[in-house]
């Protein structure tokens, strides 16, 4: 079962006990996320994790991840809780110019501003790198863009299908022989976030030692196909190529969860000893010392062939036997596990990644944690994805308007105060 922990709707967790958290490493750190679906969020949300303050601006309309089904309540959507905890949620309409204001005044103290907004409509906005920098010539500017912004795509839209498509990523779901497929993933959204979350983190270490900010700008397409090509280059690896593109072990047809008589289990003899293992475990004397395993150019040419004799062997058996047998045999082996059963994981459990809130207008929630340990600034789950415009009022006063400044804003549709209170009082 997740363990539980009641949270502080604010900056620090609070423990069953009343004590706070200790600070993680990027405690300090003030990052203006202006990114919305998911190539940006989970950025931002890992760099929350993390300790740093991140406060996120949305159009009064919302991340459109808000609205995916399911919710309790609209606006809350799952997507939306999964990839927005740590973070203070502010509304501004970024096409009136007092909310554009807000934004160049919080970036005169923030370290980071990271946005998937497309650089040429952020120029418009008069928030482009130079006007930025001229309100904080520190400032790490960090533009997310589908491709990179010298070449003839820069001004294609991108998405996670898109370019699951444009950078092999569909092509390799396909092995040798089938047609592309999706990842069953918003994977190079993800993926994409990771290349985020270094790239800033390297322009900062930059500016530790330098004193300079400067343009970051991290392309989903370019970043996904350096990513996939680590093995998958393969024979393109030499010019003229010595064979196809393709890991050949990942592009055969039996590289999948092997059928049991009542589940699906992942196995993976890899080198010579664990190959003859697999082979003692399943009555195949005559493998043992047959080539196909003991010679690895052989073994690796021809692993298609030995996937399909693991799928043929391991039918019969019962799931559990199967993995008692495989571990006492020191192989690789693991149960594939539905998603909706991860939280019961006992090793998941043991190590504390899910965890059950209370959020105030949500009512009981189950997040998984960050799964990164540090010894001595934990991150950590600090305060729950926030409703819609929740920090508005918040931020405002902290960066300087005064009440009269920000009752002019809320007339004007230019923010939205969104805090629980209120929203539970519109609603009687």
């Amino acid at each position: 079962m997740p363990h539980t922990l009641l949270l502080s709707f604010g900056a620090q967790i609070l423990l069953a006990g009343g004590s706070k958290a200790v600070s993680g490493p990027l405690d300090g750190l003030k990052v203006i996320d202006m990114t919305m679906v998911g190539f940006g969020p989970y950025a931002t949300q890992i760099m929350g994790d993390y300790g740093a303050d991140v406060i996120k601006v949305e159009a009064p309309e919302g991340d459109i991840t808000r609205g995916i089904t399911p919710y309790r309540n609209p606006g809350m959507g799952h997507f939306y809780l999964m990839a927005n905890r740590n973070k203070r949620c502010i509304v501004l309409d970024l096409k009136q110019p007092d909310a554009r204001d807000v934004v160049l005044r919080m970036i005169e103290d923030a370290d980071v501003l990271i946005s998937s907004v497309r650089p040429a409509a952020m120029e418009r906005l008069g928030l482009g790198y130079d006007a930025c920098k001229s309100r904080n010539n520190q400032i790490i500017y960090v533009s997310l863009v589908g491709f990179g912004q010298d070449g003839p795509y820069a001004k294609r839209p991108a998405y996670d299908d898109i370019i699951q498509g444009m950078s092999g990523m569909a092509a390799m779901q396909g092995g040798r022989e089938g047609p592309p497929r999706f990842v069953n993933a918003s994977i190079c959204d993800k993926i994409g976030s990771q290349f985020a979350v270094h790239a800033t983190l390297a322009a900062l270490f930059s500016r530790e030692r330098t004193g300079k900010g400067q343009r970051v700008e991290v392309p989903m397409l370019e970043s996904l196909v350096g990513f996939n090509l680590i093995e998958h280059q393969s024979g393109h690896a030499w010019e003229p190529p010595l064979g196809p593109a393709g890991y050949e072990r990942s592009m055969v047809e039996y590289r999948k969860p092997y059928a049991t008589r009542d589940g699906y289990v992942c196995v993976l003899p890899y080198n010579t000893k664990q190959w003859r293992s697999f082979f003692e475990i399943m009555d195949r004397p005559e493998m043992v010392d047959d080539p196909l395993i003991t010679d690895p150019k052989t073994r690796s040419e021809r692993i298609g062939d030995l996937y399909a004799m693991v799928a043929e062997c391991v039918a019969s058996w019962e799931t559990d036997a199967l993995l008692e047998a495989l571990e006492n045999g020191d192989i690789p082996n693991g149960r594939a596990v539905p998603l909706g059963e991860l939280s019961e994981d006992p090793h998941l459990a043991a190590v504390g990644l899910f965890g059950s809130y209370d959020h105030p207008t949500e009512g009981r929630v189950q997040i998984p944690g960050p799964g990164v340990k540090f010894s001595d600034t934990p991150a950590g789950v600090r305060s729950l994805p926030e409703n819609l415009g929740e920090s508005s009022v918040a931020l405002l006063r902290e960066h300087g308007y005064d009440d009269a400044a920000i009752d002019a804003m809320l007339d004007a549709g230019a923010t939205v105060d969104g805090t629980p209170r209120q929203a539970s009082e519109a609603a009687e």
